[in-house]
C-alpha cells in the first residue's frame, strides 16, 4: 500500500506542479527520438527560408541600365522633320520628327513583344520580323497582325537647351496616330 500511496502522490504532485507552472529543477534529459526529430526540423526550417529569401531574389526585378528613367536626347540629335530616326539604345526608343513635331517611339512591338529593328529607309516603314507588323513612320500599324500602333513614351522639351527630356517610365498605348501626341518643337 505505501508504494501505491508513493507512485500516487508522485504523479500527482508532478500533474500540480506542471499546472501551476513549478518546474523541476533538476536537468532533463533529451532523448534521442526528440533530439533526432528536433535537427530534422530545424534542419527543414532553415533550408526552408533559405530557399524562400533564394526563390524572392530570383523573382526581383533587376534595375540596371537607363530604361525606366528620363533621358535626355541632345538638340543636335534630334532628326529633321521625316529624316532617319534617332536611336536610343539604352532607353529603347526611336526619337521621329513630324510635321507636328517629335514623338519617342517605345520600340517593343505591341503585338507579341519583339523588339521593332530601326526604321527602314527603302521601305519608309518599321519592319517588325517576329510576325510581319509593318509600322509608318509615326508608329501607326498599316501590315500584319499588330493591334494597335507602336506606344509611346512621356516626351517635354527643355526651353533652356531644346534638349528633348523623354520619360522611358511613361509608356503611352494609342488606338490610332493623332498630332497631339506629338511633342511641338520651339
Amino acid at each position: 500500500m505505501s508504494v501505491a500511496r508513493t507512485i500516487l502522490s508522485l504523479t500527482v504532485g508532478r500533474t500540480l506542479a506542471r499546472i501551476v507552472g513549478v518546474h523541476h529543477s533538476g536537468p532533463t534529459r533529451v532523448g534521442r527520438r526528440s533530439f533526432v526529430r528536433n535537427a530534422a526540423l530545424g534542419s527543414v526550417g532553415v533550408l526552408s527560408t533559405l530557399g524562400g529569401g533564394v526563390f524572392v531574389r530570383l523573382l526581383w526585378p533587376n534595375k540596371t541600365g537607363d530604361f525606366g528613367k528620363e533621358l535626355r536626347v541632345a538638340a543636335v540629335n534630334v532628326p529633321a522633320v521625316g529624316a532617319q530616326p534617332y536611336v536610343n539604345t539604352s532607353g529603347k526608343f526611336y526619337v521621329v520628327h513630324t510635321d507636328a513635331g517629335v514623338m519617342a517611339l517605345y520600340w517593343k512591338c505591341p503585338h507579341l513583344g519583339c523588339t521593332v529593328p530601326p526604321f527602314n529607309t527603302s521601305t519608309k516603314s518599321f519592319n517588325c520580323p517576329c510576325h510581319g507588323s509593318i509600322y509608318t513612320y509615326e508608329g501607326e500599324v498599316i501590315g500584319g497582325p499588330a493591334p494597335r500602333p507602336m506606344d509611346f513614351m512621356a516626351t517635354t522639351v527643355d526651353p533652356s537647351t531644346g534638349d528633348l527630356v523623354v520619360d522611358t517610365g511613361t509608356i503611352q498605348t494609342r488606338s490610332a496616330y493623332n498630332p497631339d501626341q506629338a511633342v511641338p518643337l520651339a
